[in-house]
């Protein structure tokens, strides 16, 4: 018996809410605070602060109706212990359907990838980087895991431990035209033939799953899922014979919006990423074992249709039938998930322990940052990669030297670089002010106020 029958389930629904919670002081009061306002029965996947003032966090919220699983809680938070220094690892985030400017389109991030695989010894990333439709060229040094792994992995309940290569379990939507059926077989046949995926099984997959895109009201990518019970059920019929699942499915999206989204030259947020996410990360969830999606051509009328010279960052989309080779590239040795806490332990075991550094765009707020911020990792946000998301990261109660906000990912190389070696970034750049001067009475065990005069203000010195 399948979990999925074991746990009686009927229907599944993948949808999102939007929330308002109170400015939170930690992690444990923001997860109360979403559980409250969310429906009974609600299971979070996915969590996006879209904007944050001083009335509050306006939050968007992935997640599952009418699962019955003992599944962990994504606001669980396990601090780290230590640091580990053998090795220096970089967790590289562009959230998938915010619209950002590098790495928001398709497979654009994947230079981004290489740049910081050069400045860091590992480099964890997510589909949303380097899935350009036909290309990933992400760095051999490279850990390719779903969005949600990420989140999990810096909240300290998931490690990554790498492998050779997964047997993937490829489900294609039962197509009701038999070109774009074909176009995906040909495209797995190729994978396997070009580059050794191990892929020995394709189910049909009938009826399929349902995925409606649809823009939420700060203008993400979001969606709905309809069906995926059927998805479920379908992988785990399969269980032992893989260890990562490849999705490819059709996405309903207004007619209007193929030729809008290659016309609109980047102005208009990715509409397909945000439900293709929700997917992903449901899937992680329930299943425990790397995920990823690509999309199905619709019909016909659609994949023949002709975009025209694009915006350089979508041409890799306008130019694939299936989408389906980055994720099986990504997927080919993608990390095994590790939930085990004695597990967690193995040296063989990429955990939080490790982490060093977090590369964001500037502005994004999720559980991936507070964290991170939790945890005593260094945070890096990038103005350059701007998006639709709208909050001040410098409101956010870091520890001095923790958060740095850089141009570009030219500087946050060098950050990175700086970081790595073990000087303080700050020592590379002028003007350089003068370290503070204080004195200590230790007979009366009082600390005295700073003496005025042996100090230079830092800013007159600039």
């Amino acid at each position: 018996m399948t979990l999925l029958a074991a746990a009686g389930y009927q229907t599944l629904l993948v949808s999102e809410h939007q929330i308002l919670v109170p400015r939170p002081s930690s992690l444990l009061q923001l997860g109360e605070s979403v559980s409250y306002a969310l429906p009974h029965g609600f299971l979070p996947v996915r969590f996006v602060v879209s904007k944050s003032d001083e009335a509050g966090w306006s939050c968007e919220v992935g997640g599952i109706s009418g699962v019955d699983l003992d599944l962990e809680s994504i606001f669980e938070f396990r601090r780290r212990n230590v640091e580990n220094h053998n090795l220096f690892t970089t967790a590289l985030l562009i959230p998938t359907g915010v619209g950002a400017e590098v790495g928001g389109h398709a497979g654009d991030g994947g230079p981004v990838a290489k740049l910081v695989g050069q400045v860091t010894d590992r480099l964890v990333l997510h589909p949303n980087v380097v899935n350009g439709s036909d290309i990933n060229e992400m760095p051999t040094n490279a850990y390719y895991v779903e969005g949600s792994v990420i989140c999990r992995l810096l909240m300290g309940t998931v490690g990554v431990q790498p492998v050779r290569n997964n047997r993937i379990l490829a489900v294609i939507d039962d197509h009701e035209v038999d070109v774009f059926k074909n176009a995906a077989v040909n495209s797995i046949n190729g994978a396997r033939a070009t580059y050794g995926v191990n892929c020995q099984e394709i189910l049909f997959l009938n009826p399929p799953v349902k995925l409606r895109a649809r823009f939420s009201a700060s203008g993400r990518a979001a969606g709905r899922i309809e069906h995926i019970a059927g998805l479920i059920e379908a992988i785990e019929s399969r269980n032992g014979s893989f260890d990562a699942v490849a999705v490819s499915s059709v996405i309903d999206v207004p007619g209007e919006f193929h030729q809008g989204y290659f016309d609109a030259a980047g102005e208009m947020v990715n509409p397909w990423g945000g439900v293709e996410a929700l997917l992903t990360h449901s899937l992680s969830m329930i299943l425990g074992v790397p995920t990823a999606h690509s999309p199905m051509f619709e019909s016909c009328e659609i994949a023949e249709c002709d975009p025209g010279i694009v915006d350089p960052r979508m041409a890799a989309e306008a130019v694939s039938v299936t989408f389906l080779n980055c994720t099986l590239k990504g997927l080919h040795q993608s990390p095994k998930l590790v939930f085990d806490h004695n597990e967690l332990k193995d040296s063989s075991v990429l955990s939080v322990e490790d982490v060093s550094c977090l590369v964001i765009p500037d502005g994004c707020l999720g559980l991936p940052v507070l964290a991170a911020l939790e945890q005593g990792i260094k945070v890096i946000a990038v103005r350059e990669n701007s998006n639709v998301v709208c909050n001040d990261l410098n409101d956010l109660p870091w520890d001095h030297g923790q958060f740095f906000r850089v141009e570009n990912y030219w500087e946050a190389a060098g950050v990175i670089a700086a970081l790595r070696s073990g000087i303080d970034p700050k020592s590379v750049r002028r003007p350089f002010g003068y370290a503070r001067v204080s004195t200590f009475n230790a007979l009366s065990d009082e600390r005295s106020e700073p003496d005025e005069r042996s100090i230079v203000d830092e800013n007159k010195a600039r």
